[in-house]
């Protein structure tokens, strides 16, 4: 006879305070509390938690995940010009070997690194939990970092009568605990995408929805086969949301588009809004969308030397298309839904411009 479950028995809930509000607080207690401020490992795109990085495969994603685990490590740059914190990092390399991960080394043009970085080809379905607490226990107070390259290659069977969402859900939840249970640390998981994308981008997580549905943040890498540019997508629970042109260079590194957060971001909004149309109406969206608070027609006639009614029907069928809006009579403005993150960096546009891509760093005359 099997074992009668917990919420069965009527001795479960048994314990020395029977209250079952004991864990509750007050909206007042609440506002009156301090917290500490947001860590960021990736400033402004990865925040501390649990990270789920998509992409399918053999687009670059691995490429990507080392020169974090690089620059995190040593304290360098990431993505050509985005600063990073010097951390602890264990990166758990689980779809290569030494012999493959010393030529990417080698080919970034890494000379050297921190004796904060540590590597691991191999980790048993069962030990990937305890693998990544005992390193985190090792690090107290550091902001410890962990990447799992790739979730599909750890992730344990489900336990008897579990279904693949609860195993999704369970694994991903003691990953996101072993992060809140260290604030300022990060665990970057790296999976794989659906055949097939949704209409929404979390639909392209592969799996059930407790894999998404478990993680703080999800990054989505898309990359044509062949092309040199991919795009960044960005949820959170706590970072700002946005879209990023990445670049690869020669060397496998990924940098940002245009060396600032907030030239990928506009590079990403012209590249969605521009999709499938004519030059000439490309130019006209790409114009429209160097104004987030709006451009009149005859000022985007002017600076394209076009003839005013034929720069109204294009930004007619530009509105029309949804590929700009026209929140006024006779102003044009970029589309809301892909202008979340300009608008915020523009708020703050030196903090982000201030740092170039491609400055010296220790691991290989780049930044990271």
């Amino acid at each position: 006879m099997s074992e009668i479950p917990d919420y069965f028995r009527a001795d479960a809930y048994d314990d020395e305070n029977p209250s079952k509000l004991k864990g509750s607080f007050t909206g007042s207690w609440l506002l009156e509390q301090v917290f500490p401020q947001l860590v960021y490992v990736v400033d402004g795109i990865i925040p501390e938690g649990l990270t789920l990085l998509v992409a399918a495969p053999k687009i670059g994603k691995s490429w990507l995940v080392l020169g974090i685990a690089i620059a995190i490590s040593t304290g360098q740059r990431v993505l050509g010009c985005v600063t990073t914190k010097a951390a602890p990092v264990l990166y758990l390399a689980l779809e290569d070997g030494p012999r493959r991960l010393q030529s990417r080394l080698v080919t970034l043009g890494v000379t050297s690194l921190s004796g904060n970085l540590t590597f691991m080809t191999d980790v048993p379905r069962g030990d990937m939990v305890a693998t990544i607490r005992e390193f985190m226990e090792l690090h107290p107070g550091k902001n410890p970092v962990v990447i799992l390259d790739t979730l599909g290659k750890a992730m344990p069977s489900a336990t008897g009568g579990e279904t693949q969402y609860d195993r999704d859900y369970r694994v991903m939840g003691a990953l996101k605990k072993l992060a809140d249970d260290n604030p300022g640390s990060s665990v970057i998981i790296v999976h794989h995408t659906r055949k097939m994308d949704g209409a929404d981008f979390l639909d392209a997580v592969s799996g059930t929805q407790g894999i998404a549905g478990a993680a703080d943040t999800i990054l989505l890498l898309k990359r044509s086969r062949h092309e040199t540019q991919a795009q960044l997508q960005v949820t959170s629970r706590d970072a700002a949301e946005g879209e990023y042109i990445l670049e690869q260079a020669g060397t496998g590194k990924w940098i940002l588009a245009g060396g600032s957060r907030a030239e990928a971001a506009k590079a990403a909004m012209d590249a969605r809004t521009t999709d499938g149309v004519n030059d000439r109406m490309a130019e006209v969206i790409a114009q429209v969308n160097k104004y987030p608070e709006g451009t009149k027609a005859k000022d985007v006639a002017t600076l394209l030397h076009l003839d005013d009614s034929q720069t109204r029907v294009y930004l007619r069928r530009a509105v029309d298309a949804g590929r700009i809006s026209n929140p006024s009579r006779g102003l044009y403005a970029p589309v809301t839904s892909v202008t979340s993150v300009t608008s915020l960096l523009d708020e703050d546009e030196e903090s982000y411009t201030s740092n170039t891509c491609n400055t010296p760093s220790e691991w290989g005359g780049e930044a990271a």
